[in-house]
């Protein structure tokens, strides 16, 4: 019976063990010290990206390259008016296809809007006739109406205006950011933190770009708006780095890259709990808002904030850390840390080498005196301790000369009070 629950049971066995050790956070998984493998992998993405963007391009909208908008309502004599209505008289009309056809609004107010490159006036008076004639859309009083379709050009400065307000926003957005994490952490800290924020917008618009969803200024709202939550993880993580390296340089217990690992794995549950409940709001706006409503605007906004926020969960875990560890060991200090804690190990590894070669040729007994990997580790943890202790209490002036521990009862010299019989 036992032989035949084991193989039930160890697919369970092995799936409860990866839930307890990121539960709690022991170190197990070595992130930091696996981080040339994330350093390639995040070239070559970034690199992916950078060339779509360079190739490919985006697909701005009207509101960023100028062209006419038309809008009609979607309520037709006959019924509802659906897109695909619309988009097969653009096309009979003035054989070309409309950059894009979407339902803007609910209930009552719900109307068609139609984007596309600039159309002259022979052009759009052709359409709006061509979609009066054939959808028969009625205007607030219920009645066919061919004055409810209303058209308006674009101007591609606008768009400009835009791009330009966003991107002034970007950089005083960085520019802030690396002024707290400096005051607040460190500056390897902020230039850790920058260059994983670099990676999200990077890799948000390679991904626009890779798809090909049309570029509005939801997207750029979109973008804006990740910035922030991308930064929120990192900010976490280094938080527990602070807490875990405090007065890392008097100890030989663990290196700076250790100490930086243990943190992540700590974090790592937080992350990814906080990444997923971020998440699932905005799959619901692309599955209600774009599957079910037809809703464009909300796919432009959607997208952009699913990939940035994946990308800074990512990021925040995988390569902030890792670069925050290189750009410290440069530190000279830390380098000398790192030496002394290999020399530690080496010496209790040498020690516990001698003493099983000791045992190996004589077995009598008389090795009581050889100091144990216990007593070498618990004098290490008392020096450590002690020396932890001496940099972080200030020293205090004793009111007397005589510094010596008094026995418990005795203290000052007084009598305890109590009377000899």
């Amino acid at each position: 019976m036992a032989t035949d629950e084991t193989p039930r049971t160890a697919p369970a066995a092995k799936k409860g063990k990866l839930f307890h050790r990121l539960y709690v956070g022991t170190g197990a998984f070595d992130v930091v010290g696996k981080r040339k493998r994330w350093y390639i992998f995040f070239t070559l993405l970034i690199l992916f990206c950078v060339a779509s963007i360079i190739f490919r391009g985006f697909n701005l909208g009207i509101d960023f390259k100028g062209g006419t908008r038309i809008s009609m309502p979607a309520q037709g004599a006959d019924g509802v008016i659906s897109t695909q209505q619309v988009t097969d008289i653009f096309n009979e009309t003035l054989n070309k296809e409309p950059a894009a056809v979407q339902t803007v609004g609910t209930g009552e107010s719900t109307s068609i809007q139609v984007r596309s490159e600039t159309l002259n006036n022979d052009q759009v008076t052709d359409l709006k006739a061509a979609l009066f004639e054939e959808l028969q859309p009625v205007n607030q009083q219920g009645e066919p109406s061919e004055r409810s379709i209303s058209d308006s050009a674009v101007s591609a400065s606008w768009g400009g205006e835009i791009s330009r307000q966003a991107l002034i926003a970007l950089g005083v957005f960085l520019v802030l950011v690396t002024m707290f994490l400096a005051f607040y952490f460190e500056r390897w800290m902020a230039v850790a933190a920058l260059a994983a924020l670099i990676h999200d917008v990077v890799v948000t618009a390679g991904v626009y770009s890779i798809v090909g969803f049309e570029v509005t200024p939801a997207t750029v709202i979109g973008l804006l708006t990740i910035l922030g939550f991308s930064l929120y993880d990192t900010v976490v993580v280094f938080d527990k780095v602070k807490e875990n390296t405090r007065g890392l340089l008097g100890l030989t217990r663990r290196t700076y890259a250790e100490a930086a690992n243990l943190a992540l794995n700590q974090t790592l549950m937080r992350s990814i709990n906080t990444s997923l409940i971020a998440v699932l709001p905005v799959i619901g706006l692309l599955v209600v808002g774009v599957g079910l409503l037809g809703v464009g605007t909300l796919q432009d906004l959607a997208l952009v904030q699913l990939t940035g926020i994946i990308a800074g969960a990512v990021s925040s875990i995988c390569l902030a850390t890792p670069i925050l560890v290189d750009l410290k060991m440069r530190e000279q200090k830390f380098k000398d840390q790192a030496r002394r804690v290999q020399a530690r190990r080496e010496n209790m590894a040498r020690k516990a080498a001698e003493r099983d070669a000791v045992v190996d040729v004589d077995a009598t007994g008389e090795l009581d005196d050889l100091p144990t990997d216990d007593d070498s580790l618990d004098a290490e943890l008392r020096k450590e301790r002690a020396m932890a202790a001496a940099s972080s209490v200030p020293t205090r002036n004793p009111k007397t000369g005589d510094t010596r521990r008094r026995p418990a009862g005795k203290q000052g010299g007084r009598p305890s009070g109590k009377r000899r019989h």
